[in-house]
């Protein structure tokens, strides 16, 4: 594609305009927050690593997030695209909310994030070496979720006596055209378009260790002033594996894995090269600080990438609960 996000997560921030001769350049819902806040204006969402998004939780209560990611590398997915070599560091503090509450008698939630992204970056355009640094806004990103099975709706105090067991969670993904955005850059804050993800997680508690399995598909609306042209993008499925582990101590350990495919794009009907059938690995460490408070820490990686889309990721994340 010819715009690309940071991260599980992609980033449009290098503003490309055109060719210049100059040189430039108890965290449950921790995961639920961190990568929807760090990722919630980006259009490949199919990236996102989340362990334990959908395990049930009591109602009534709210989660605030403060994150930092970092991300560097290649971001790029389009083999036809006038950018080469492309080398991005991003910066991107976000803030996040969650809140939980009944519905129906399940347990549900509604989470709302955004972040703000600072980037420096460099790419072959048209033969020549530019650079840039900007910043700007991201879109805003929210998700209902709600657990259909092991999930009811519980007060704390039940939700405490409750041994856990499995579940199943369907939610609906959305983000809205609200960041930063300027027709005449190939990349950009801001996708100019609504994106929809709706997805099914199952989760299984087997003593210490939680099995989470996640699958989704990503449709977008057209971005009808991309270049002064129309730009489409076909769905991305994409599915997510974690593997955590419980220590007596309330800190737990996930090792994260996704697969994503589709998502060619075009502009004004005509054919992009970035079908994309790319993986990515991680590693998340949450730790509690408190009754209330917990620390969060995330990276990942791409373990197979067919087109751009080559870059590290590196989280964290600070929760407050009341």
């Amino acid at each position: 594609m010819n715009e690309r996000m940071f991260i599980a997560g992609r980033f449009h921030l290098l503003a490309v305009t055109r060719p210049r001769r100059k040189r430039v350049a108890n965290g449950v819902v921790v995961s639920v927050l961190l990568v929807m806040a760090t990722l919630g204006s980006l259009p490949a969402e199919a990236q996102e690593l989340e362990p334990r998004a959908y395990r049930p939780l009591p109602v009534g209560i709210g989660f605030v997030v403060l994150s930092y990611a970092y991300s560097t590398g290649n971001v790029v997915a389009d083999a036809t695209a006038p950018i080469q070599d492309l080398e991005l560091d991003a910066h991107a503090p976000a803030l996040g909310y969650l809140r939980t509450f009944g519905l129906f008698g399940r347990s549900a939630s509604l989470s709302l994030g955004m972040a703000y992204y600072f980037m420096a970056g460099s790419a072959v355009v048209g033969g020549d070496l530019v650079s840039d640094a900007r910043s700007g806004a991201g879109d805003l990103r929210t998700r209902i979720a709600v657990n259909l099975i092991g999930g009811p709706a519980l007060s704390p105090p039940e939700f405490a006596q409750r041994p856990p067991g499995r579940s199943l969670g369907v939610g609906l993904v959305v983000t809205a055209p609200t960041g930063q955005y300027n027709n005449t850059r190939v990349i950009n804050f801001g996708t100019n378009r609504w994106a929809f993800k709706p997805e099914v997680v199952y989760s299984s508690v087997r003593g210490p260790w939680i099995f989470d399995f996640a699958l989704g598909v990503w449709f977008f609306t057209a971005n009808t002033d991309f270049l002064g042209q129309t730009r489409t993008q076909k769905p991305i499925a994409s599915f997510q594996a974690h593997l955590s582990y419980n220590f007596p101590n309330r800190m737990w350990l996930a090792l994260d894995a996704n697969y994503y495919r589709g998502g060619q794009s075009s502009i004004d009907g005509v054919d992009n090269v970035d079908l994309q059938k790319n993986s990515r690995l991680g590693v998340t460490f949450s730790m509690p600080l408190g009754a209330r408070h917990s620390l969060k820490l995330a990276a990942h990686t791409g373990a197979y990438t067919s087109l751009g889309s080559d870059f590290d990721v590196f989280q964290v994340a600070y929760q407050y609960r009341w």
